[in-house]
């Protein structure tokens, strides 16, 4: 099935003096624009494409990649502000329409905002909605150590909210954050604990043996580009080695200890040294 608002794989069926036609499947003949074809393609193959529509709202195909597509999360900049809704800027000829009701402030020509994409049946339009908790509402069971796509969602008295896979969200304390966090920023991130009434804590690090594992590997081929020195000391503030490692003081000890242990480095006044 053809999505609107999606990439889709779709295959060349005919030509025209205004471009290619694609097979849309359910949705009928959908046209790329000469402008977007490229020379190398044939009649029969199958295009990865982003399905769309345009200014007057005809189904179009583009490889023109839009900052989100629907179903996504994004932190979108406003190019115009009207009494009926706001227009974002999404990387496509078209902008993208937030109505009145979806806005959860009145935005504001050139302030960027969070904002989630889906397809309004009712009016057959890709629009986007500030109402972000309303589309965080996922039942899908997390595992402990579980690897997930996290992005910024906004800071709190407890810490950051994160996006967890475009589904729900979580949260990050700030006694676990050693770097700087932008809102509408894409990382990748860890569940630590599900709690029995649901909420998710998060952490940006690995736990436990493999996130030192992991960071020994890390450490080894730094210490490999520098010459097999370092100049980090017990006395180095945690701030420059999160900026080296992205990780806790505390991660990196344990990392540096697992190391000395095997006899690979040694641990000098002024730094450590590759054995």
């Amino acid at each position: 099935m053809v999505e609107v608002g999606k990439w889709n794989k779709l295959a060349i069926s005919r030509e025209t003096d205004f471009g290619l036609v694609f097979d849309g499947l359910q949705l009928g003949e959908i046209l790329m624009p000469n402008r977007y074809v490229s020379k190398a393609w044939n009649l029969g193959d199958k295009i990865e494409v982003f399905v769309y529509l345009d200014s007057e709202d005809r189904l179009t195909a583009t490889t023109q990649k839009p900052k989100a597509q629907v179903g996504e999360f994004a932190l979108l900049r406003c190019k115009d502000a009207t009494p009926i809704g706001a227009f974002l800027d999404w990387g496509l000829p078209k902008d993208l329409f937030v109505p009145f009701r979806e806005q959860r402030m009145k935005m504001r020509k050139g302030e960027s905002y969070l904002v989630y994409l889906y397809y309004d049946k009712a009016s057959e339009r890709i629009v986007a909605s500030a109402k972000l908790d309303k589309y965080l509402n996922s039942k899908r069971f997390y595992k402990n150590n579980e690897e997930v796509d996290l992005m910024v969602w906004q800071k709190s008295d407890l810490g950051y909210k994160f996006i967890i896979n475009n589904e729900r969200w979580g949260m990050v304390f700030h006694n676990e954050i050693f770097q700087a966090l932008e809102r509408g920023t894409r990382i990748k991130g860890y569940i630590k604990n599900v709690r029995p009434d649901g909420r998710i804590d998060l952490t940006l690090q690995k736990q436990g043996y493999e996130k030192v594992t992991d960071l020994t590997d890390v450490i080894l081929e730094h210490l490999k580009k520098n010459d097999g020195f370092m100049p980090v000391t017990s006395k180095t503030s945690p701030e420059k080695i999160n900026a080296l490692f992205g990780v806790s003081k505390k991660t990196y000890k344990n990392a540096v200890g697992a190391l000395y242990k095997k006899r690979l480095i040694t641990i000098e006044d002024d730094g450590v040294r590759l054995v």
